[in-house]
């Protein structure tokens, strides 16, 4: 896996790049694993479908407001210098006015068409994650929890969706979300240090070189991820296909960060973020698995 460092190729293809589909696409999986969950099953593909709709809308929004906020700093950084605001492809005023739109297009939707609750929990996440935590990786190392937030809310978001409420599920599904971000964060982190140095991101590995915090940080959070993804075994909304198959698959998870605290080098950080990337698609086939068997 390599970062984007490329240059788009038309407007259309540049505007694509603003709402950071990569970042989307997590978070439809994770909206589609609180929806499944919280309903226990799909019982709308519709209702699913308009969820994910407005829930694409308002993360593309705010990805492109993060993609204004932090122009400056782009184009001081190798693997963003292309990106389409920085390479002057999209105007900035042209990507405030995109981002702005797509938001509230994609919160009006969830509020009317799936419910209030929906359309506040994703209004919020885009609040959080342009607002918060875009302006504190300029302040402090721990812009990564704090991030960690809005990241971890859009399977709450798909729970209430199906639901109307939230339920313990969902906090559950939030504290996986919470704690899974961290070695995925911390690695991309250790792999982009020098870049972030030049943009005066305060991110760990750039203010502790040596990288025994950063490293601590990641263990930290993958040994809590362990008993933390078998609560819905233990809550009940899983069976015992989900508890071992996700025993395995968050042992492995934890595994693959082994490399990297040996070596510290941006190879084993990018087996770390490999692992990290296909956890979550393997986390919503176990639960699909678990329901249908």
């Amino acid at each position: 896996m390599r970062l984007k460092k490329h240059t788009a190729k038309s407007s259309t293809a540049a505007y694509i790049e603003l709402l950071k589909p990569n970042i989307m696409s997590l978070v439809l999986v994770t909206t589609v694993l609180g929806y499944y969950l919280g309903g226990d099953g799909i019982d709308s593909f519709l209702r699913l479908f308009i969820t994910l709709l407005g829930t694409a809308l308002t993360a593309g929004g705010a990805g492109a407001l993060n993609h204004y906020l932090e122009r400056d700093a782009d184009k001081l950084m190798q693997r963003t210098k292309n990106r389409p605001i920085p390479s002057g492809l999209i105007a900035p005023g042209n990507a405030i006015v995109f981002g702005i739109i797509l938001v509230l297009i994609g919160t009006i939707i969830l509020v009317t068409q799936i419910n209030l609750l929906t359309g506040f929990l994703s209004i919020l996440t885009a609040f959080l994650y342009v607002l918060v935590y875009t302006p504190l990786k300029k302040i402090t190392w721990l812009n990564t929890s704090i991030g960690s937030i809005p990241g971890a809310l859009p399977p709450m978001g798909g729970w209430a969706a199906a639901t109307g409420n939230i339920e313990t599920g969902a906090w559950i599904l939030f504290a996986i979300m919470f704690l899974w971000q961290h070695p995925h964060f911390y690695a991309i982190a250790w792999m982009c240090k020098d870049d972030y140095a030049r943009a005066n991101f305060k991110m760990l590995p750039v203010i502790e070189p040596d990288g025994k915090r950063t490293m601590r940080q990641i263990f930290w959070h993958l040994t809590l991820l362990v008993p933390v993804s078998v609560l819905p075994y233990v809550e009940g909304s899983s069976g015992l296909i989900y508890a071992v198959g996700v025993i395995f698959l968050t042992g492995t998870f934890l595994i693959s960060a082994l490399p990297l605290a040996r070596e510290k080098s941006v190879q084993s950080a990018r087996l770390l973020l490999k692992s990290s990337v296909i956890y979550l698609p393997l986390l919503l086939i176990l639960i699909v698995v678990d329901k249908v068997l």
